[in-house]
Order: structure tokens, then sequence, then C-alpha cells
């Protein structure tokens, strides 16, 4: 069954806004484990607006399923992060300074050859790596050459094209995405804009989806349903 990692960021948005350590994201990262969730996932950013430095280090030590840090690992300082941190993935997104939130992948044609450099550094620490990447086959095709163990699909397109009553050809690109990522022995991650409107029948026409990597909605649902029956209610839609 496909994984569900619960991304934590927004949690940590709330603690920020007032100050001090209310919600405590270290206590969130704890209970959403205890709750269900297959892993935990922050991105920190430069300018630490939500998931601080600290953070990933604090987080480390409760983790008891899997840990996934995402960002851009064009800055020193997330490198430097990731391998002090060693999580069990790290995942590569090609954000800009300021960047409210990503919204696109890698050219993973244009950048092979940087990639291939940085995602070296990562797998001789013992990281598993993940490339954030648009649905475009030729995108996957790149991805392979570049030595990364996954891809991470982008699914903001998916979720608009289900929202607008087009399912079927917002799918289409993923599965064919899909499909070609297993062929080359790639693992394949998914995440943005999933909710539990749309999860279900994502998840069922995507061949060989590892994991599912969900933030904003999740903790935006649990403001009305609580945070441990909406990490349950998102599982079962992997659940079919």
């Amino acid at each position: 069954m496909t994984k569900l990692s619960v991304n934590i960021n927004k949690i940590a948005t709330l603690r920020n806004s007032r100050g001090g350590n209310n919600p405590d994201v270290v206590k969130a990262a704890v209970d959403v484990q205890r709750f269900g969730a297959d892993g935990v996932t922050i991105h920190p950013r430069p300018d630490e607006r939500h998931i601080r430095y600290q953070d990933a280090r604090d987080i480390k030590s409760i983790i008891t399923t899997e840990y996934n840090i995402e960002g851009n690992c064009q800055e020193q300082k997330f490198v430097d992060l990731v391998l002090e941190v060693k999580p069990d993935q790290v995942t590569l997104v090609p954000d800009v300074l300021g960047q409210i939130t990503s919204n696109h992948g890698w050219d993973t044609v244009q950048h092979r050859d940087y990639l291939r450099e940085i995602i070296t550094v990562f797998k001789n620490a013992g990281i598993r790596v993940s490339i954030f990447v648009d649905p475009v086959v030729a995108m996957v095709e790149g991805a392979a050459e570049t030595g990364t163990d996954r891809i991470e699909l982008y699914t903001e397109a998916y979720a608009h094209g289900f929202a607008a009553g087009n399912k079927e050809a917002a799918v289409a690109p993923y599965a064919a995405a899909a499909k070609r990522a297993l062929e080359l022995g790639l693992g394949l991650n998914a995440g943005h804009d999933l909710d539990l409107h749309n999860l279900k029948y994502f998840a069922q026409n995507i061949p060989g989806l590892d994991e599912v990597s969900i933030g904003h909605a999740l903790i935006a649902d649990a403001l009305y349903l609580g945070l441990e029956n909406t990490v349950q209610l998102y599982k079962r839609q992997l659940g079919f």
C-alpha cells in the first residue's frame, strides 16, 4: 500500500506566528506517527518561516517511521543540514529564495550534470534521494540519468484538473510518467495539493506509487476533524 508521509510545516507556521513553542512541532511529529502516518516530512527554507533548522535536528531523535527532508539543494546550508541529520530520504526541490511554495519540478535534462553531482553527495552519506519532477516523460527519463533513487511527481496540475471535473485527463500524464518511471527502475513518490477529495482517485490510477507527502490540506482538515482522525482518513484513501 502507498505510504503516507505527513508534512508538518504548517504546524511550525502556526507556532512561529506567536512565538514560544505552542504548538510543539516535535510533539506533532511524535503524534502523527502514533496516529498512523508512515513518515514525517519537513521542508526547511532559508528564512525559517515555518520549519527551523533546529527543528530538523530535534525531530530526528523521535522518528520511529521514516524521515523525509525536502528542500533546495542549491543552498549549501540545506545540504549541510541534511548531511548532519541524515534523514531516511532527501527530496530535492528547485525552489528559489522567498518562494511561497514549490511550483515546478526540475528540468532534469538541463540540470542533469548538477543533479548527478549533488545526488552522489547524498547517496554517499547513505541517504535515499528523490527529486521533484513534473509529469513529463522526458523529465522522468532525464531523472533516471541522474542516479536518483526516486522521483516525486508534482501534483498541483492534477489537483486543479480534478477540481474542474476533468479527472481522467488530469491523471493521464501522471500515469504515463509513473509507467515510464517503473520501466526505468525508479521509485515513485507524489505530492502537492493532494487532499481527501482527490487522493483516492490518484492513488488508484498511478502504478507503483510508493509514497505521498501531504501537508497543507491535511493540517487544514485537522482543524475541523482532529489530527488523529484526519491522519486515519487520509490513510483510508490510500487503502482503497
